[in-house]
């Protein structure tokens, strides 16, 4: 079986198993017993939220750490929301953000925010100059952007985009969980006050990730109760998946620092380039120079994309046609439409996702067996593109 669908969840790297495992055994102590072998797991936990917090260029005590990254978006909304009030202010996100950004802010809309989406170019970029329109100083408000779009991985201009809402004295969130520890990201160089990450992005477990809350920031907690995590999210840790969150984002950076995860690159730009050459009516989508390193957006022509993903997965290749969330609903993606694809154009487009897991081999035996079933579907579908299920964020 080849995976190619990193986005939706990657593999729970060995090094990062192998961390874990003595704190479902020998370490299962709860970390706020006073005794030494709670103390011990305590310590474990710290040394992983210094981990983490190399990884974004924050301090420890800056990220708290939650289940997922869907709950670390809604801390951060939710915190902004309270603070700012509904009085008078305004909420700008972008229109192709991750559903647990869009839920939030329809939610706050349902009860009286008023919530303005920016739109993209047909890269997938933010227009900066309809967002600076949109953020307006006279106003309270706060704002919300998507470091790394799942679909595309196409990269938003973040710095741009925080100058604007710092300037306007605006809070500023951004779901970063497609970006940490695939491209290089410093919270201190791009001064964002709250940023989401998920640990099964980048090769920890599913059911735990983090929020980074830039010290300062006035914050209101969603989950009280006990006072873990500094009083900011109350419920007794995760240590196991905490660990491996931590040994996960150490590996991580390793890699960016090192080379910025360059083989990774190669095998996209060589998955990229055999596509294009070898497969007539291949359109690579997204913005070529602003995408994260791991990522193959391509439609084909005259290809209805839930055939093809039926196809490649009896070859034994598995990716995907957009978010793993938007599992089984009879659209096209929304990112694609904000692109300006045709519904056509939108309903024939596979996302491809690497790891630094993948090999050269399993990347040139994908190509052969997408080449296969384009040619196989091309040739029972004639020539139209019918409904498609969107899978496999």
């Amino acid at each position: 079986m080849i995976y190619l669908d990193s986005n939706a969840t990657t593999q729970i790297h060995p090094v990062v198993l192998e961390a874990m495992l003595p704190f479902f055994t020998d370490h299962c102590h709860n970390p706020s017993s006073g005794y030494r072998a709670g103390k011990y797991v305590k310590q474990a936990m710290e040394t992983a939220r210094e981990e983490v917090a190399a990884l974004i260029g924050a301090d420890p005590g800056e990220i708290v750490f939650t289940g997922c990254g869907t709950e670390s978006n809604n801390m951060a909304l939710k915190s902004l929301a309270r603070v700012v009030g509904r009085k008078e202010s305004r909420v700008v996100t972008s229109v192709i953000e991750h559903s647990a950004v869009l839920r939030p802010c329809e939610a706050m809309e349902a009860v009286g925010f008023e919530v303005a989406r920016c739109g993209v170019d047909e890269l997938g970029r933010m227009r900066m100059d309809e967002f600076a329109e949109l953020v307006d100083e006279a106003r309270p408000g706060f704002a919300s952007v998507m470091w790394t779009n799942n679909e595309t991985g196409v990269v938003q201009p973040m710095g741009e985009a925080c100058a604007v809402v710092k300037d306007a004295g605006w809070g500023f969130h951004t779901d970063a969980i497609q970006a940490v520890g695939k491209v290089p990201l410093d919270v201190r160089e791009v001064p964002v006050d709250f940023l989401s990450i998920s640990g099964h992005k980048f090769h920890a477990p599913k059911g735990v990730g983090a929020l980074y809350v830039r010290e300062g920031v006035r914050f209101e907690p969603m989950m009280r109760g006990g006072g873990q995590e500094g009083g900011r999210r109350s419920g007794t840790e995760n240590v196991a998946s905490i660990v491996g969150l931590g040994k996960a984002a150490a590996m991580m950076r390793e890699g960016l620092e090192k080379d910025g995860h360059v083989e990774m690159r190669r095998l996209r730009d060589h998955f990229e380039d055999r596509l294009v050459e070898e497969i007539q009516g291949v359109l690579l989508n997204g913005s070529r120079e602003h995408r994260a390193g791991n990522i193959v957006h391509a439609s084909f022509e005259s290809c209805e994309a839930a055939g093809l993903l039926i196809l490649l997965d009896e070859a034994g290749v598995q990716c995907s046609a957009g978010s793993a969330c938007m599992t089984g609903k009879q659209q096209p993606s929304h990112v694609q439409k904000a692109m300006g694809f045709s519904d056509d154009r939108a309903k024939s487009s596979l996302r491809i996702s690497l790891s630094i897991l993948t090999t050269r081999e399993e990347v040139d035996q994908a190509v052969e067996a997408v080449k296969k079933a384009v040619a196989k579907l091309r040739s029972v579908q004639g020539g139209g593109v019918g409904p498609v299920v969107i899978y496999g964020s």
